[in-house]
């Protein structure tokens, strides 16, 4: 993925939440606005055959594994067009043939159903890899630390991927894990662990590409912790217990500014490129936003499918 490339996945995800956050219709979503860079960081040092799990905020990610942003946006519109048929939502969606093996809305209830997909690619020596991502509320779950434990035990190929964006819902993260960085629960368990700077994207896709070279080769998972921010509240219906002050200068932090003033820097970037990049991003969320809703609901009488 080249960094113009990384960019355009960071705009995307933005203007698709941002398109989809307008809406009176949006129902309960978890956004990933200042975590773009730990999803697109992460799927640059993923391939085809790999598979993605993530928690409940998924839409960033599964836009950075490859997830078409029509599908997606009619999934969690509820519409027919969206790849679970509008069932899923954002807690649930799932598109294996992206990559994107799914997203589980319980805290913590991804982390041992990866170490399933782990444990059945090695057993059908399947080249494959799965990453599996969380936030830092998931840390503190049993789950976790049972599956690294016989992730770290079987030498699964499966990479840890801890977005900490310092949130637990509104509790700071220091005061709910005691360790002094996220990555120290990999690395007791014997894992290769590191904790870079989430809101650079060249920092994550750094370090992502050594993880999965590490677990690619078989010497077992790894854990990758991604220090990140979270520039909306919790979720849609959460209220931001956070001031005014403090939200303004978390906006300063953007991982996208940062990484456009990084390219015009660099000379790899101008400001026509930079509008365009944005004007594009837009028009793809606009035009995911017509194709769910040229989409039909569900037919009321398959309410029952799939259940059971």
């Amino acid at each position: 993925m080249t960094p113009v490339e990384m960019l355009r996945g960071m705009m995307l995800i933005r203007a698709f939440e941002d398109a989809l956050a307008r809406r009176r219709d949006h129902g309960f979503q978890l956004l990933s606005s200042g975590e773009e860079a730990v999803a697109v960081g992460l799927a640059s040092a993923l391939e085809e055959g790999d598979q993605l799990l993530t928690g409940g905020r998924s839409i960033g990610p599964a836009l950075a594994r490859g997830v078409a942003p029509e599908r997606l946006m009619a999934e969690l519109l509820g519409r027919t067009g969206g790849m679970n048929r509008g069932r899923a939502g954002r807690g649930h969606l799932s598109d294996p043939a992206a990559g994107f093996f799914g997203a589980h809305a319980v805290v913590g209830g991804n982390i041992s159903i990866a170490a399933g997909v782990a444990l059945a690619r090695q057993m059908d020596h399947d080249s494959g890899i799965v990453a599996i991502m969380f936030g830092d509320g998931a840390c503190g779950e049993g789950a976790l630390h049972e599956t690294l434990n016989m992730a770290a035990l079987w030498k699964l190929p499966l990479l840890f991927v801890c977005n900490n964006n310092q949130l637990s819902v509104s509790t700071a993260r220091a005061d709910a894990l005691a360790v002094a960085r996220l990555s120290d629960l990999g690395a007791t368990f014997g894992m290769w662990a590191r904790t870079v700077d989430g809101l650079d994207v060249r920092a994550v896709a750094q370090a992502a590409a050594e993880a999965v070279l590490h677990v690619r080769s078989g010497l077992g998972p790894a854990f990758l912790e991604c220090v990140s921010i979270r520039l909306r509240s919790h979720s849609t219906t959460a209220r931001e217990t956070r001031s005014r002050a403090e939200l303004a200068e978390l906006q300063a932090l953007c991982p996208i500014r940062r990484y456009v003033s990084v390219l015009m820097e660099r000379g790899d970037l101008d400001a026509a490129q930079r509008d365009h990049l944005s004007l594009e991003a837009t028009i793809r969320a606009e035009g995911a936003l017509g194709s769910a809703d040229a989409s039909p609901y569900p037919d009321a009488r398959e309410v029952m499918l799939h259940v059971g």
